[in-house]
């Protein structure tokens, strides 16, 4: 039974060049003169003065301003704990520990929250859900959606390039997650919102009409994102954004000796789960071959085995939720596939 679509949506909404150096006037006109700021801690020069800055400009006071290392539980619970009486707002600055602890403090102070993220490595800037550490196990906390998204798209795409492309991977996931969640209707009847499933699928369209990494694909990469996390809103889950290709990638996490970028690892199972879908495979290739997705990952390549090891674990990272993976023993394939196929066989040794 699908739940009644009643839903918060980020408010303000900023893309573009220079947006962060006015995150100070977007929270003055939203009433806010005192804000709680959580950024990360290393943020390249001179993006902390930037923010700072503008801040001071606009007369918002940054009641606290936090360096975050470190995204556990234990550590969201003071910076909660500790938050100033007169903040009314907290923004989160930076790349995603910084992010995820600012949204999780602004939920648990029921805080409007402004993302402004200076990557575009995943989306989970504005997604319905919180990765916190807990025990020492990654885990998705439930959360709020931003208030205020604010991108600087000029700082995004001065980001290291491995970032971007990791945005890229986590991007053309949606083929695949959106195509496990229809499988999951019709071998278990799980439910299917279209309306999630559409915005999923068209954000992807929408990049790969400019798939470039110049300011207008940023801009595009930077919308697609976005809609992707309010996708997840809409349904309530996280299957418009996240199938088999995550199930992978989060196996790797556990058992590889060196974990990638999110978005690389995501982006190469998904190139590997349309394959074995039979959907959308030329697709994705040709989007990682525009965007030079292909060449950075053969230049380091992964290890084979860890992903054999990595796909036969998949099916059982997360109970009950039916993929690709669970319709038939796929091994003898993905070690076809891994082998021979002719874009993967140069991104493993």
């Amino acid at each position: 039974m699908l739940r009644p679509t009643q839903i918060a949506i980020p408010t303000l909404v900023r893309v573009k060049d220079g947006a962060l150096d006015r995150l100070g006037v977007y929270l003055a006109r939203g009433g806010h003169r005192k804000a709680a700021v959580l950024v990360s801690k290393g943020l390249v020069p001179p993006l902390p003065d930037r923010l700072g800055r503008g801040l001071r400009e606009a007369a918002v006071t940054p009641v606290a301003w936090v360096e975050v290392a470190d995204n556990d539980l234990e550590s969201a619970a003071r910076l909660f704990a500790d938050l100033p009486k007169g903040a009314t707002a907290v923004v989160g600055a930076g790349g995603g520990k910084a992010l995820d602890m600012a949204k999780y403090v602004g939920f648990l102070g029921r805080l409007p929250y402004y993302a402004v993220p200076t990557s575009l490595s995943n989306d989970g800037f504005c997604s319905p859900q919180s990765s916190l550490t807990v025990r020492g196990k990654r885990r998705s906390l439930p959360a709020a959606l931003p208030f205020g998204v604010v991108i600087d798209t000029a700082v995004c795409r001065d980001a290291p390039q491995l970032l971007i492309l990791s945005g890229v991977g986590d991007l053309v996931a949606k083929f695949t997650a959106v195509r496990d969640w229809k499988l999951a209707f019709h071998a278990v009847g799980e439910p299917v919102d279209d309306f999630a499933a559409l915005m999923s699928d068209g954000a992807v369209h929408s990049f790969l009409g400019h798939p470039t990494l110049d300011s207008e694909g940023i801009r595009l990469l930077a919308m697609a994102l976005m809609m992707n996390g309010v996708a997840m809103e809409v349904c309530g889950s996280s299957r418009p954004a996240s199938g088999s290709e995550h199930l992978i990638s989060h196996a790797l996490d556990a058992a590889s000796a060196r974990p990638r970028p999110h978005g690389l690892q995501v982006g190469v199972a998904s190139y590997l789960v349309s394959v074995l879908q039979g959907e959308n495979t030329d697709r994705i290739a040709g989007l990682f071959d525009a965007t030079g997705f292909w060449d950075a990952i053969a230049a380091d390549p992964f290890s084979r085995a860890e992903w054999l090891a990595a796909v036969r674990a998949a099916p059982s990272v997360k109970e009950g939720f039916y993929t690709v993976l669970s319709s038939r023993d796929v091994m003898p394939e993905a070690e076809r596939i891994l082998l021979h196929d002719t874009y993967l066989a140069r991104c493993f040794r």
